[in-house]
C-alpha cells in the first residue's frame, strides 16, 4: 500500500471539505492505493455526529463521495463530477471508534461515465455502510484545463 500524493495542497484557493489538510472544518482525508482499491483511514469526531456518539449519515456520504472521487483521480488520472450516489447504511458507525476504514474501486467505465463501489468498515472490520457511485468523467485534456494535476504515489511502501 502506498500513499497518494495530494497534488493540490499548494494551489491557491484549494479548500476542499473532503481532502484539504488545511480546511479547519473539513474532514482532512488522506488516500492510499492498495491494488485496485483506494483506501482511507479516518478518525471520527464528535463534531460529526448525528445522534449521540453516532456518525452522521450525511458525513458518511461525504466520506464515500470523496473516496470515489479519488478513485477517478488516481485510477483514471482525470476528474469528474458525481452523477448518482446510492448509500446503504447497515449498522451505525460510532464517533467513539478509534479509526474507520473506507475502500473503493472502479467497477466499470464506458462512454464518459464510471461506476464505483465503496464501503466503510468499523474498527472491527465490519461493513457498516456500502455505496455505489456513478460519475461523469472529463477527458484528460479538459480536466487539466480545469486545474487537474496528475495523482502520483509516494515512493515508500506503507504497511498497515
Amino acid at each position: 500500500m502506498r500513499k497518494i500524493k495530494n497534488p493540490w495542497v499548494h494551489k491557491d484557493h484549494y479548500d476542499c471539505f473532503g481532502c484539504c489538510p488545511n480546511n479547519p472544518v473539513g474532514v482532512k482525508m488522506e488516500f492510499y492505493e492498495d491494488g485496485d482499491d483506494i483506501v482511507s483511514f479516518w478518525k471520527p469526531s464528535t463534531h460529526y455526529q448525528g445522534w449521540i456518539d453516532t456518525l452522521h449519515g450525511g458525513i458518511q456520504s461525504t466520506l464515500i463521495d470523496e473516496i470515489c472521487g479519488w478513485v477517478v483521480f488516481r485510477k483514471l488520472q482525470t476528474s469528474g463530477v458525481t452523477s448518482k450516489l446510492e448509500v446503504r447504511y447497515h449498522k451505525p458507525l460510532m464517533t467513539t471508534e478509534s479509526m474507520i476504514t473506507l475502500r473503493a474501486h472502479l467497477l466499470w467505465k464506458r462512454m464518459g461515465m464510471v461506476n464505483i463501489e465503496a464501503a466503510i468498515y468499523n474498527e472491527k472490520g465490519e461493513v457498516c455502510t456500502e455505496a455505489n457511485a456513478t460519475y461523469f468523467i472529463f477527458p484528460q485534456d479538459k480536466a487539466q484545463e480545469m486545474g487537474f494535476s496528475p495523482c502520483e504515489l509516494e515512493d515508500e511502501q506503507i504497511l498497515f
